[in-house]
């Protein structure tokens, strides 16, 4: 599958270790799959759900004892089959797939978030479990690496939400805390007309500030980490500092200029990455 789509997984192919490519795909493959469900089509939010609550049946199965549960379906056997075989051939938890499915469910009935510490949970739950997993893999998940982890896939998320504004604001969700918006003096007006005022640009450069200083936090995993998870996890970490500078270059309009990643950002990010 590509890894061109789910934001979570930005360089994954080109840097992983054969070994770990299979498992890797699989998770991915989870994550895409669930992701797409509280997100793409037309489907009601109740059938959304439905879904997803299949999805977490799935789960409940691969955690129970062989044979004490049927069979996945055959829609869902593509996904949970070669999933179940990577959980107990790596012994991953199974607490970060319950935790990324308890957020795209989140996705579904929940359109803003009153203040940034909701939102923190919330990428706990929707980023966080990827690096989780990853460190399991390569038998790092130690709790100091763990916690340097979850700076870097929040602040990733939280670049997303900054960079996607008005993606997002079409999908009827707005991820900017509704206190941070008082706070700036920024309506939801402003954002559906796609106002640049002062008052924008000075709430994007509080984002911006936060987000950054979140994954210079956890960048010193990605030296503390030999060989090449290091040198993926360093260029993860200039990707979205990169995004961050962009935002910055563009003077906050994300709204007709959304940040992206050309061949001269990755020259600075490898430049940056040794």
């Amino acid at each position: 599958m590509a890894v061109d789509h789910y934001e979570n997984f930005p360089v994954a192919s080109l840097l992983l270790p054969r070994r770990l490519r299979g498992p890797v795909t699989d998770i991915y493959r989870y994550a895409r799959a669930a992701d797409d469900i509280a997100d793409e089509g037309n489907a009601s939010d109740a059938q959304r759900l439905a879904d997803l609550a299949a999805f977490r049946a799935e789960l409940h199965r691969i955690g129970a004892e062989p044979g004490s549960m049927p069979a996945p379906s055959a829609t869902l056997a593509p996904i949970f089959t070669p999933l179940a075989q990577t959980i107990a051939q790596h012994q991953l938890p199974i607490t970060p797939f319950f935790d990324l499915l308890s957020a795209f469910e989140q996705d579904v009935t929940v359109k803003q978030y009153e203040d940034y510490a909701t939102l923190l949970d919330y990428c706990s739950r929707s980023a966080n479990p990827v690096g989780r997993l990853m460190l399991h893999l390569y038998n790092a998940a130690t709790p100091d690496n763990m916690e340097q982890s979850d700076a870097i896939c929040t602040g990733l998320q939280l670049v997303n939400f900054w960079q996607d504004v008005r993606v997002d604001w079409r999908k009827q969700r707005c991820y900017l805390p509704r206190e941070d918006l008082l706070r700036h003096h920024v309506t939801d007006e402003d954002i559906a007309a796609c106002r640049l005022t002062p008052a924008w640009r000075t709430l994007m450069a509080f984002q911006v500030a936060r987000t950054r200083a979140l994954l210079h936090s956890g960048a010193p995993l990605a030296r503390r980490l030999p060989g090449r998870i290091g040198l993926e996890l360093r260029l993860v970490v200039q990707g979205g500092l990169r995004i961050l500078e962009r935002i910055e270059l563009c003077g906050y309009d994300v709204f007709m200029n959304r940040p992206k990643l050309g061949v001269k950002d990755w020259a600075v990010m490898l430049w940056r990455s040794r």
